[in-house]
């Protein structure tokens, strides 16, 4: 698997840092949406209490991971100068958890553009995936705004 933007790139772009960056690496990207990967390892640090003997993956961390893939969409593909913005949560809507994610686990991170950057407003659609199972989905609405 070839990464476009590796977890160097993606430090220049995200004002996120451990261990709240959960995004590793992003493999495809263009005007339509990005595809992102996370591989959840069990070093994590929400895994020593979600939950001790039985660790799972967070459905609000899988949220924000599919959140950091579109934001990183919005600053490459909506704007110039990626430094003067930051993506905000909007909305999250029709969200649905549909497996569990687990320490081993690499999860593919899917967001499509459903609304271009219009006043500040972003919207997507995304989904999660580990193999070839969807184990969350959303539709999420960003405000894009100047620091």
């Amino acid at each position: 698997m070839q990464l476009l933007l590796t977890v160097k790139d993606i430090l220049e772009i995200l004002p996120h840092r451990y261990p709240m960056l959960l995004i590793d690496g992003v493999t495809e990207m263009d005007e339509k949406g990005i595809t992102g990967i996370k591989n959840v390892t069990f070093n994590e640090p929400y895994f020593q209490g979600h939950f001790p003997g039985e660790p799972i993956m967070p459905g609000v961390l899988q949220i924000e991971a599919a959140a950091q893939a579109a934001a990183i969409w919005c600053l490459k593909t909506q704007v110039e100068n990626a430094a003067d913005y930051l993506v905000l949560f909007a909305a999250i809507e029709k969200v649905k958890f549909k497996a569990q994610v687990v320490p081993g686990d690499q999860l593919w991170l899917y967001c499509k553009n459903t609304l271009p950057l219009s006043r500040g407003i972003a919207k997507m659609t995304t989904h999660l995936k580990v193999k070839d199972k969807v184990v969350m989905e959303a539709e999420m609405t960003a405000f894009v705004k100047k620091r």
